[in-house]
């Protein structure tokens, strides 16, 4: 070949990658300057910084869920899972300090909170984790954190493939026509068709301890990963779970209305794993969900009521990056609680041994309304 054609062949290669390449998906388009035209260097994405980073475990954080102080919610706390063999629970206060721990649980993955199951009589606010490794939950009162649960309640019992009985993700339902509550349990692994989840009712056992009933199994499986992140809205009565690599699924939360799948959303964009999910609500039936695609250390934020024509259609309104690294549990509340998070709490976990506190208003930003009030930043 002449150097003439070598050039001309050269100069026509890069003329074709320069115009053939596509952007990366995860930088915003290059601005261009007003006066010249000239593009400007891309902006990478916003990375939402935590108002409080708490103190770390000994371990492995995993799963958050909040308590909120009906009558003093400056006195709320956080529950964090320390994920081990001799791991634990952490309570924090709004401060992200250790207010108190308990030890010796075998591996907890997940923990959920619920209000006002009736024992002995009395309206109880109860914590409840699963234990993977003796395939039992672990029920305590709030906010002392009694344990209410006799040594544990054996669920799964009865399965005897490898990895059916490792606990994994729990949500907690609570009824609002009967104020029944139940306990919505995953596991490692399970069935593909339509029993992967079982769901558990809570009640006094007689002794003011709370016993655990089987009422029902559902929830469909792709096989691909794994399903740990489960969420529960009771006030609209659904329960949405991550197929971890697939989406996220979505079912009526009340066993009496059946086990048809309703919708299967969050399919697109994520990077790897769908994990946590935690549900932001206003009290016109509005809000979002909110998913983490754990890899990318970001959020995708879906809305709670649907679209206009479909409940089950859920649009995604926005994508934010948090500070927080492959969060895997998450939890959030619109409840405004003190100074500094006076329009919610959003906490994610880290794995840094930490969990991170959002303020709500920074997470929504000019795109997303602040609950109750649905007013707009």
């Amino acid at each position: 070949m002449s150097p003439l054609n070598r050039s001309i062949t050269v100069a026509l290669l890069s003329f074709s990658l320069v115009h053939c390449s596509k952007p990366s998906a995860s930088v915003e388009p290059s601005p261009t300057d007003s006066t010249s035209g000239t593009p400007l260097v891309a902006r990478p994405p916003e990375v939402i910084q935590p108002t409080i980073v708490t103190d770390t475990v000994r371990f492995d954080t995993d799963d958050p869920a909040i308590w909120l102080n009906a009558t003093h919610p400056e006195q709320s706390l956080i529950v964090g899972t320390d994920k081990d063999e001799n791991g634990g629970l952490y309570v924090y206060d709004l401060a992200g300090k250790i207010v108190k721990t308990i030890n010796g649980l075998k591996r907890p993955d997940n923990v959920d909170i619920e209000y006002g199951l009736m024992l002995n009589g009395t309206s109880t606010d109860i914590a409840v984790t699963t234990e993977r490794i003796t395939h039992k939950l672990r029920v305590y009162r709030l906010p002392d954190m009694k344990s209410l649960d006799d040594g544990g309640l054996p669920v799964f019992e009865g399965e005897t493939e490898p990895l059916f009985r490792d606990l994994m993700g729990i949500a907690l339902y609570k009824n609002p026509n009967t104020n029944d509550i139940y306990a919505i349990v995953g596991r490692k692994s399970g069935p593909k068709e339509g029993s992967y989840l079982w769901q558990y009712k809570l009640e006094d056992n007689g002794k003011g301890n709370v016993k655990a009933t089987l009422v029902r199994k559902f929830g469909r499986y792709s096989g691909n990963k794994e399903i740990e992140a489960i969420a529960v809205d009771d006030a609209l009565g659904y329960v949405y779970y991550s197929d971890e690599g697939v989406g996220v699924r979505k079912y009526y939360a009340d066993p009496e209305k059946g086990n048809n799948e309703l919708a299967l959303f969050a399919t697109t964009g994520f990077t790897q794993d769908h994990e946590g999910i935690s549900i932001y609500t206003a009290d016109n039936g509005t809000g979002y969900i909110l998913v983490s695609d754990q890899q990318a250390n970001q959020f995708y934020i879906y809305t709670r009521e649907g679209s206009a024509k479909n409940p089950h259609d859920h649009v995604l309104k926005k994508i934010v990056k948090v500070a927080a690294t492959e969060s895997d549990g998450s939890d959030v509340t619109a409840t405004p609680l003190n100074g500094t998070f006076a329009n919610g709490l959003f906490v994610v976990m880290s794995t840094d041994k930490t969990f991170h506190f959002y303020r709500w208003e920074d997470i929504a930003g000019k795109d997303l309304m602040i609950a109750p009030h649905g007013k707009h930043n």
